[in-house]
């Protein structure tokens, strides 16, 4: 049966009320003796003050209310998430094909940058290169005679040709001359006439001949020519140059400083251009990625220091180095702490790792202390 509304039930530790007398809430008086304990046959106690027991409860409920109508609430908690660990991984590839004569590395290896990874066959190459200075070679001699023009004994003889071409010529009209005399003074016929003409004719025309092989013996070669002969050489060279080059790069060389984890190729095999031989990965650089709710956004901000705490129970101070400017779905393997809330921004916290205790891949949880400012 449900007690009366005129009547206040104190707590189990409190003697209860036996319903004999109602309490008077008049400020000043005691309450009546009505609430005694009575054990059975002995002498009741004394009463108790059941105000006494309210009001400092009341007091400490409406404390509380008033400081959150002031605003003077708890602190902002941090920002919990959990992440994977990420650093910069290169795939250090050969520029050529070819076999793999050698490794110089293995899996775990430090390396620093410039060290050497691999060394490619290069035989085939070192023909080839022959062959492009061969083919230089000839270029530039080609290129030399033209620039040293034609030989003096070929000019002499240019000369001497036209020399006998200018005295047929000679002759020839002379023997014109007399043939038209005899046919005037009715000794000769007009064959005769027309026979010297013709050798006239073409002696005339063997000078023009002769002279003009003399001035382009004289002259050298054209301007055009050895453009041509200076562009055949330039393809030569660079032919010659590039072989050179794919020798040097027969030598495979590390980009940059890290370790070595994960070797692809192994001595041996024959690799064509751009195969990744050897993954260098930089891990006194690591991060860990985690993914913050679009809500807790404002508690977050650039070099904000962060705890991070790796499965094994290691802590490691990191700060935050990146946020993402656009949120992005959840992605699968990121569990979130509220599952209602579905869009989030990506965060980098860059790791000290002088130790090597991060690796990428390693799961860590990262607790983003709360911002001042939110």
């Amino acid at each position: 049966m449900n007690p009366s509304p005129s009547r206040v039930t104190p707590p189990a530790h409190l003697p209860r009320h036996n319903g004999s007398a109602a309490l008077d809430p008049t400020p000043g008086r005691s309450v009546d003796s009505g609430l005694r304990r009575n054990d059975g046959g002995g002498e009741a106690s004394a009463p108790v003050p059941v105000l006494a027991w309210i009001r400092p409860r009341f007091a400490a409920l409406l404390a509380t209310a008033m400081l959150a109508a002031c605003g003077g609430g708890p602190p902002p908690s941090g920002v919990t998430t959990s992440g994977h660990v990420e650093a910069d991984e290169v795939r250090v590839a050969t520029k050529i094909a070819g076999r793999i004569a050698s490794l110089a590395v293995k899996e775990g290896d430090a390396i620093t940058i410039g060290a050497e990874i691999a060394r490619l066959e290069t035989i085939d190459l070192e023909l080839a290169l022959a062959a492009a200075e061969a083919d230089s070679g000839r270029a530039r001699a080609e290129l030399d005679l033209l620039l040293a023009g034609s030989r003096a004994e070929d000019v002499q003889e240019a000369a001497a040709l036209l020399a006998r071409a200018e005295a047929e010529a000679e002759a020839a009209r002379l023997d014109l001359d007399r043939q038209e005399t005899l046919l005037a003074s009715g000794s000769g016929t007009s064959k005769g006439r027309d026979d010297a003409r013709a050798r006239r004719d073409a002696t005339a025309a063997s000078v023009a001949a002769a002279a003009e092989r003399h001035q382009r013996l004289r002259s050298g070669s054209r301007p055009e020519e050895i453009a041509a002969a200076r562009a055949r050489v330039a393809v030569a060279e660079a032919r010659a140059a590039q072989v050179v080059q794919q020798i040097e790069d027969a030598t495979v060389l590390s980009p940059t400083t890290g370790r070595i984890t994960e070797k692809i190729v192994e001595a041996g095999e024959i690799v064509p251009a751009g195969a990744a031989l050897v993954v260098v990965t930089d891990l006194a650089n690591p991060w860990l990625t985690v993914y913050v709710d679009e809500p807790d956004l404002d508690r977050v901000q650039l070099g904000q220091e962060a705890e991070v705490t790796t499965d094994g129970g290691q802590m490691r101070r990191g700060r935050i180095s990146y946020i993402a400017s656009a949120a992005e779905f959840t992605p699968r393997n990121v569990q979130t702490r509220d599952e209602r809330v579905k869009l989030v921004f990506k965060v980098k916290v860059t790791l000290p790792n002088g130790d090597g205790l991060f690796k990428p891949g390693m799961p860590a949880e990262a607790r983003l202390a709360a911002n001042p400012g939110s």
